[in-house]
């Protein structure tokens, strides 16, 4: 009998702690239910968690899949009909090259009133004496007459008056310098004028204008610059130098051609004959009977002078000499 009862209490409490275990994990379940997963405990979340009190939304369905593109895809504006397509341009999208002169100069294209007594006309030969004394004030086409040493002392002459890079265009003379020879220093032309006080200046200067600068610009920059050596300098005689014509095989004839050259050479002896001063038609013996620049007169860009044609030039000046 003791035993029945001691075995029914045992069985009672094996029950009573079943329950219990039961009720514990239920618990624990409804409170963390990652916490029993092992996946989600072993792998950490690569993005932050977010604040308190917000929920991600669940994730919307994965759409259908795009269906595959037809081969020819509908444009998404109609073709235009034949009636309102507008024609293709007849012209070109570059310039075209300026095609040779028709005419040589200088009747074909600006002609130079000859009859200006502006103009130097034909002297005897003035010799060399009359060629050292002159100052050669411009562009890279003068300074090829040191490079080339065509003047007395050469390659070191001093006669020549050009910025270091040997390049001097019109519309900064205002402000551009050159090298003064006499030192070595660079200063501006006009303080070079006031120190030197040359007996006589040719200046050729232009061939950079002509393609950009309009009749009354190149008008009041090529004044500018005569008068203020005229003032800085009064015993100084004054020449302008027309501007050299090109080749044909020039590569800027767009911008740069002897029909431009030709314009601003007439605009050079409005210049000299509204300030006193005298022009040289060198043009007149450097442009073939074909318009261009012979290929013999230029040093193969088509654009500067040769040793040869240089010499033509110097040869003009002492036959055309201010007297």
């Amino acid at each position: 009998m003791k035993r029945h009862i001691l075995f029914c209490t045992l069985l009672i409490l094996l029950l009573l702690l079943t329950v219990c275990v039961a009720r514990l994990s239920s618990r624990r379940a409804a409170s963390d239910p990652v916490a029993d997963s092992p996946t989600a405990a072993s792998v950490p979340s690569a993005s932050p968690s977010p604040p308190a009190g917000s929920r991600t939304p669940p994730p919307e369905l994965t759409p259908e899949p795009t269906p595959e593109p037809s081969e020819e895809p509908v444009p998404e504006t109609p073709e235009p009909s034949p009636e309102t397509s507008a024609p293709p341009s007849e012209e070109p999208s570059e310039p075209p090259v300026t095609s040779p002169p028709e005419r040589p100069n200088p009747g074909g294209y600006a002609q130079i009133d000859l009859s200006s007594p502006a103009i130097l006309p034909e002297t005897g030969d003035m010799g060399q004496e009359y060629l050292d004394q002159i100052i050669f004030l411009g562009d890279s086409t003068t300074y090829g007459m040191k490079y080339y040493g065509v003047l007395s002392g050469g390659k070191d002459t001093k006669q020549v008056w050009t910025p270091a890079s040997g390049t001097l265009a019109l519309f900064n003379q205002s402000f551009a310098t050159i090298v003064y020879p006499d030192d070595g220093t660079e200063i501006p032309i006009r303080d070079a004028v006031a120190r030197k006080k040359p007996d006589m200046m040719v200046i050729t200067l232009g061939v950079n204008g002509v393609s950009s600068m309009d009749h009354d610009d190149f008008l009041r920059e090529y004044s500018s610059l005569v008068t203020d050596i005229m003032e800085l300098s009064p015993n100084t005689k004054v020449i302008i130098n027309s501007i050299y014509p090109v080749a044909s095989h020039y590569n800027l004839l767009q911008h740069i051609n002897n029909e431009n050259i030709c314009r601003a050479n007439t605009w050079l002896v409005e210049v000299a004959e509204q300030t006193g001063t005298r022009f040289l038609n060198t043009i007149s013996i450097l442009m073939g009977s074909d318009g261009w620049l012979p290929y013999d007169y230029q040093n193969g860009d088509g654009l500067h002078l040769s040793p040869d044609a240089f010499q033509l030039v110097l040869d003009y000046i002492r036959t055309h000499g201010w007297t």
